[in-house]
Order: structure tokens, then C-alpha cells, then sequence
């Protein structure tokens, strides 16, 4: 391995395999470290039809349009069975690609890794960053892979390993939202019952009194299903994680009529306290992007989208520094700048998501002001500045604050209350139901 580069990159996800690729795409010599071994399971599964220019830069349309489901559109429906609504891509404003992709994420991040490779990146797997030192001409960055510690110096420094945050750790820039204490767990099923067409492709959302669940089509035959929910609640339940999942879907019977001949082919996984921001994104020689930027919630599906997003920001701040070292101040503070904006946007969405109101606005769409392509658009990622977006969310975003106080819209109770399309037996009892068979 050499020991200098003009770029290091802490993380082989989304957001480190797309800033590698770009950076070696335009002749900069980088290297990738990522701890762990390529395929691992990862949630994150549902993709946003503005991530597909992205994909066009790299060159991966072609390779996940061979591997990948397409997604179309998303579905949100209340647990009360009394509000739902549909949101097809290629309806939304100023769309430019009717569809994203449904991804399993072990083979999505993958071959994101590998085309790194391709491109003309080096890989390092199974190797962690041990330790930094900061120095007036790059970094250097200790590692250590089976056991054995090695040094190496870059000029620069993208840190793109997720949660982990190893920058945002080493200067202790985290902090956590304290309104987003949440709580999820989650499994993948065989054989989930959904609709024809490109409708059996949506995200489907069903929102209760106090908590959410998701349900991601990942073929053609399996499906993510998973709640969010406060932790204190969760704790509440004094289950475990298979457990609590299992009893959460029988209550729901928008979910549960759909999986009695499902069955469950992962273990049930569970993820807490995510949600977290980093106060600086920059230094004079490194740069935070994806998830080690900031986490703002799995509603809405914006972690992928936002990960790639800053990933490509982030590369295009570190060739332009590469090239001209006088601007890196300026490019700097601007990538800065843009991907707080993104994230900022996300984080009003998601803190609406949560309150009293939003679910009964959101699922009752009105033309008027062009309010339901809007609202569309923001779900299919689009962050451009733009005064029509602009004003109307801000319009959407106030008649959701009326309807705390005022029923604008009509009101949900998401209380879940039997399908009578699960028999009569079903509707006096769901908890008779027979359970999914989970395969070992």
C-alpha cells in the first residue's frame, strides 16, 4: 500500500463508494477503508428518483437497472384504515425520473464498492481507522487490518463512515435531537401480499397514534417490514425484539392481512437513538458526508438520497481544493452550507411526520396550489431552490399547524380496527391469527 494520496476515505457505503468513484473518475489517487467485508446486511433499502441523476454520473444506471426493482411511487395510509393516499413519481413537480430503485442493501452497497474499484480507487476492506493526526499538509491516518497497524497520509480526508462518525467522535461534534429519541426493529419476509402493477413496487407507510411502520417491496417476492417508534415505549413493551415486532403487525391489520402466508426469512433487527446532527462539517482537511454528517430519521426514505447527495458535494469541494488550494476555504464553507440546507429540509419534514395533524393533511392531497405534486417532489427528493417549492410547503406547512387546532382536514384516530377482508373470525380477534413461520 502506498503511504501518500490525494484522498482517504473512512467508509465503504453509499456515500464513501460514490465520493471515491467520483474523485477517481476525475484522476485523484484514493483509497477507501471500510471495516468491515463486503456483502453485510444494512437497512436503508428505498431509494429516491432524485438519486438517479447521481447514479448517471457514476455510470451505474445500466448495472441497477439489471439488479435492482424499480420503485415508482409511495403509499402512506393511517392504521385506522380511514386515510390513505398515493404518490405516483412521475406525477410529481418538475420530476425528471418517474422511478427509483427498491434495493437490497448487502448487493446495492456492493456493487457501489466494487464500481469504486472499477473506477480506479483502491479498496481496503476489513480495516479500521485507529487514530488521526492532523498536520498542516494532509492527515495522517492510522489503521488497522488483521491485527496489524499501518500508516498512511492524505491530503485530504472525506469521513463517510456512518454512525460511526470516526471525525465527528474524535472532535466530539455529535449531537442528537432530542424530539427524535426513536426506536426501530425490523425483518425481511417471503411472500408478502401486495398490488399489481407498479403499485406493488411503493414504499407503503402506515402511521399509528404513536409510532410508524414501513413495508419495502425488495423483489419481486420479499419485503422489509419494520416499525419506529419513541424508546420509551418501546421499553414500555418489557419484550424483546422478535417479540415486540411480532405482536406490533398482528395489531395492525392494514399490515397483518397482507403477510399470513409470509413467512420470515432474517433475523429481527433492531436500531435505536439515530437520529443526530454534527455541529462543523469541515476542517482544513477533512470533510463529513452521508451518515457522518448527520442521521435524521428513516421516514421519507432521505438516508440513501442524502448520503449520495453530500458524497457527490463533497467531491466536487475536494477536487476543486486539490486543484486550486486557495479556494478551499470557499468550496469548503459552500459544501458545508448545501448539505446542512438538505438537511435541514429533511429534518422540518420528519419533525412535521411526528406531530399532531400532519398525518390527516397529508393523506387528504388537494390540486389547489399545487400542493399534492409539491409535497410529491419533496418525497421524491427534489432540494432545488425554487420560490413555487418554497411557497408551498410553506402553505402545506401551515394548514398542517391549523389542523393541531382546527379540523381543516378530517381527523384520524389511527387506532387500528379490524379488515373485514380477514373474516369475521379475524375481526372480533386479530390476535388468532396465525403467526408468519420464521425459517431458521
Amino acid at each position: 500500500m502506498d503511504s501518500l494520496y490525494d484522498v482517504a476515505i473512512i467508509g465503504g457505503g453509499p456515500a464513501g463508494s460514490t465520493a471515491a468513484t467520483l474523485l477517481a473518475q476525475k484522476g485523484r489517487k484514493v483509497i477507501v477503508f471500510e471495516k468491515e467485508k463486503f456483502p453485510r446486511f444494512h437497512i436503508g433499502e428505498s431509494l429516491l428518483p432524485y438519486s438517479m441523476a447521481a447514479f448517471d454520473r457514476l455510470g451505474l444506471r445500466a448495472k441497477l437497472d439489471a439488479m435492482f426493482l424499480p420503485k415508482y411511487g409511495a403509499a402512506i395510509c393511517t392504521s385506522c384504515g380511514t386515510g390513505a393516499v398515493k404518490f405516483k413519481f412521475k406525477d410529481a413537480y418538475r420530476v425528471e425520473h418517474g422511478n427509483a430503485y427498491q434495493v437490497t442493501r448487502s448487493e446495492f452497497d456492493k456493487v457501489l464498492l466494487d464500481h469504486s474499484t472499477e473506477s480506479g480507487a483502491t479498496v481496503v476492506e476489513q480495516t479500521a481507522v485507529e487514530n488521526l493526526q492532523i498536520e498542516d499538509e494532509g492527515i495522517g491516518i492510522t489503521i488497522k487490518s488483521r491485527g496489524a497497524e499501518e500508516r498512511v497520509t492524505a491530503r485530504y480526508v472525506v469521513d463517510c463512515s456512518g454512525r460511526n462518525a470516526v471525525i465527528g467522535s474524535f472532535f466530539k461534534l455529535k449531537k442528537s435531537y432530542s424530539h427524535l429519541k426513536k426506536f426501530s426493529v425490523f425483518a425481511h419476509y417471503e411472500n408478502v401480499a401486495r398490488e399489481e402493477g407498479d403499485e406493488g413496487t411503493y414504499t407503503r407507510l402506515v402511521r399509528g397514534s404513536d409510532r410508524w411502520f414501513w413495508m419495502i417491496p425488495l423483489s419481486r417476492t420479499k419485503m422489509s417490514i419494520g416499525v419506529v417508534m419513541d424508546i420509551a415505549d418501546f421499553k414500555a413493551l418489557k419484550q424483546g425484539p422478535e417479540e415486540a415486532l411480532d405482536a406490533m403487525l398482528r395489531e395492525q391489520p392494514e399490515i397483518w392481512s397482507r403477510m399470513i402466508d409470509s413467512s420470515r426469512v432474517t433475523p429481527v433487527y433492531a436500531e435505536s437513538d439515530y437520529s443526530y446532527r454534527n455541529r462543523r462539517l469541515t476542517g482544513a482537511r477533512w470533510l463529513l458526508a452521508g451518515d457522518a454528517a448527520g442521521f435524521i430519521d428513516p421516514i421519507f426514505s432521505t438516508g440513501v438520497f442524502v448520503a449520495i447527495e453530500s458524497a457527490g458535494y463533497a467531491a466536487d469541494a475536494i477536487d476543486a481544493a486539490l486543484t486550486n488550494p486557495r479556494c478551499r476555504a470557499r468550496v469548503f464553507k459552500r459544501y458545508a452550507r448545501a448539505t446542512n440546507r438538505v438537511m435541514d429540509l429533511y429534518l422540518r419534514f420528519v419533525s412535521n411526520w411526528y406531530r399532531p395533524g400532519f398525518i390527516d393533511v397529508i393523506t387528504q392531497p388537494t390540486t389547489r396550489f399545487q400542493l399534492a405534486p409539491v409535497v410529491n417532489s419533496m418525497l421524491a427528493g427534489n432540494i432545488e431552490k425554487s420560490f413555487t417549492l418554497w411557497s408551498r410547503m410553506e402553505v402545506f406547512y401551515f394548514v398542517a399547524f391549523l389542523q393541531r387546532y382546527i379540523p381543516v382536514c378530517r381527523r384520524h384516530s389511527l387506532l387500528p380496527k379490524a379488515s373485514p377482508s380477514l373474516g369475521a373470525a379475524a375481526i372480533r380477534s386479530p390476535e388468532i391469527l396465525p403467526a408468519p413461520r420464521s425459517r431458521p
